[in-house]
């Protein structure tokens, strides 16, 4: 992926040289709170993936095909999901290729919806890894939850409303798991507070002053098992066996 690294301390929080997916998530993770989201969180500064998401969008929604397909075929995003090809489904890359070559902006939408719940998966399943790790101190494990829901947040931000349409019910679990897990990382990335999604609260969690690692990794558990379940449903070979 390209695009600045932003903070270098950010790659230091961890025993291990940064995998990957860290380094995704510190990509992800170099803005400042901007406009609000329809859901009652912020929508995150983007990088060279997700502006290029947005230009092909913007392209295809105003019927630019030629435009649309120059920044799918030049652009980050393509590039984003060849490097990670592995962990996609397959021939998620062409499908959403053709659908931009045709001008077919829905069938584009659902398949770069599945690309960046992915990524979002992805960064969930890391979170996870590096919060179980033994020997990880607790200042460092702290750490480890804001930057990672922030990175995820950013990336499915961008595609919850295309979520909303196709699956709701993956939707709502998706941001009352989120939300769960930001009470316990104790973290800003997508205030809870002003989510009306989210529900009530309990008294203990209400009051939570302190991150809480243990329970942080099981609601990260549930957001890579919800984004993981709607990658699997939203594949064509899946939906049409």
């Amino acid at each position: 992926m390209t695009g600045p690294l932003g903070r270098p301390e950010a790659l230091r929080l961890f025993l291990r040289p940064p995998t990957v997916l860290t380094v995704l998530a510190v990509l992800a993770t170099t803005a400042s709170p901007v406009a609000a989201h329809h859901v009652g969180t912020y929508v995150p500064k983007d990088n060279a993936v997700s502006a290029n998401f947005k230009e092909i969008k913007f392209a295809l929604q105003a019927g630019k095909l030629d435009v649309a397909l120059r920044l799918f075929e030049g652009g980050a995003l393509r590039r984003e999901m060849r490097a990670r090809a592995a962990t996609l489904p397959q021939d998620l890359e062409a499908e959403a290729l053709a659908a931009v070559r045709t001008g077919d902006a829905r069938v584009a939408e659902g398949r770069l919806m599945v690309f960046f719940a992915a990524l979002a998966r992805d960064l969930a399943r890391e979170a996870v890894r590096q919060l179980a790790e033994p020997g990880v101190s607790p200042e460092t494990r702290a750490a480890i939850g804001p930057k990672f829901l922030e990175a995820i947040w950013r990336y499915y931000n961008l595609v919850d409303f295309a979520v909303s349409m196709r699956d709701s019910k993956s939707s709502v679990a998706m941001r009352l798991a989120f939300d769960e897990a930001e009470t316990y990382a104790k973290t800003s990335a997508a205030p809870a507070a002003v989510n009306p999604c989210s529900g009530q609260r309990r008294a203990a969690d209400r009051g939570r002053t302190a991150p809480d690692p243990d329970r942080l990794r099981a609601s990260l558990e549930r957001v890579a098992q919800i984004l993981g379940d709607l990658v699997e449903a939203s594949t064509p070979a899946r939906r049409n066996p």
